[in-house]
């Protein structure tokens, strides 16, 4: 009996503002393994900012996500049938599968598959804390920023995946840490959950200079780096608050991911100030991933990291969760859970 795989692929490309209309649900048979490869029941989907990115035709750091295609997604999930001696039926496993129920993975090619142990950390947590998310805030502060005990580092998105590993990151390095997010609930989890020296609530503030002066308050010794997810009024209101040779690790620009351009408020403060402002782009730094891995695993197991999760129920409703993401409607990571 053909078993059929679920699909989501984009439709179209988005005109300003994503939709759902962009995104089309299909089904079609999953394919007979050939030698190598390995078929992936797919448990969770991660929704993240990037993806609304690789939706535009536009140059970016990574080709465009092809139309009438699986859209590109981390997943994790466990091996159902394998034609290849390293993998085993049963075997949970981290890839990117993207949107749809199974994928079959060519497992000869290094880094398609990942096994995973799932008996301390949850197997959701190696899309989030312990998966990509988890890497890009280890690399941005630690091989970006690279803060001295005592100093004062901030975060955009901060009750997000990348933000709430940040956080962990930074305070097991002394510093003082700060967050930036949307909305009281979310700001009051960053510090009683997360452990956070305070969070600031961007909603409640017009415009960066009002967004400033609470920094100022928040972060009274200035900040010596920032981890920046957000881009516009939020970067703006931060580089008001820098101190001399402060470090910016430039990770996502979410406010402009609808193709208007982010003007820069006060650029000459990248001079006086002597800032290092730094882009990366995580999937180019594998050699780090054992060691943050390794380092957010502890965090995790040890109850030090708690992250939290927006779970959507099924396939069909990543479109609307991945706009709800855009929107900064999810808590936490946001995933799909497929099973």
């Amino acid at each position: 009996m053909t078993t059929l795989n679920r699909q989501i692929v984009l439709a179209s490309r988005p005109q300003g503002e994503a939709t759902a209309a962009n995104f089309r649900l299909q089904e079609v048979p999953v394919p007979e393994l050939q030698e190598g490869q390995v078929c992936v029941r797919h448990h969770y989907l991660s929704l993240d900012p990037y993806m609304r990115g690789r939706m535009n035709e536009s140059k970016s750091y990574a080709q465009p996500q092809p139309l009438d295609e699986v859209m590109i997604g981390g997943t994790v999930g466990e091996v159902v049938a394998s034609r290849h001696p390293k993998f085993s039926v049963g075997d949970a496993v981290v890839g990117m599968g993207g949107w749809q129920e199974y994928s079959v993975v060519d497992a000869t090619i290094p880094g398609m598959l990942r096994k995973v142990d799932t008996r301390q950390i949850p197997i959701s947590h190696y899309l989030g804390a312990v998966g990509m998310p988890g890497v890009t805030a280890w690399y941005g502060l630690v091989k970006i920023i690279a803060p001295q005990a005592g100093e004062t580092v901030t975060v955009s998105a901060a009750s997000g995946a990348v933000g709430s590993a940040y956080g962990a990151l930074a305070k097991a390095r002394g510093c003082r840490v700060v967050g930036i997010a949307g909305g009281a609930e979310k700001c009051d989890y960053v510090v009683r959950e997360l452990g956070f020296d305070a969070c600031i609530d961007y909603r409640a503030h017009a415009d960066y200079l009002s967004l400033a002066k609470a920094l100022k308050q928040a972060c009274p010794n200035g900040i010596d780096g920032h981890f920046e997810n957000v881009g516009g009024m939020v970067l703006d209101a931060v580089m008001l608050r820098t101190n001399a040779f402060a470090r910016i690790a430039m990770c996502g620009m979410i406010a402009g991911y609808d193709g208007a351009p982010l003007p820069m408020a006060n650029p000459a403060l990248i001079l006086v100030n002597r800032m290092k402002i730094e882009g990366f782009i995580v999937s180019e730094h594998m050699a780090v991933w054992p060691e943050a891995l390794q380092e957010l695993g502890g965090l995790v197991a040890s109850g030090k990291l708690r992250p939290r999760e927006t779970i959507a129920q099924g396939l069909a409703s990543a479109p609307e969760a991945f706009l709800g993401l855009l929107k900064g409607r999810n808590f936490g990571k946001q995933l799909v859970k497929l099973i």
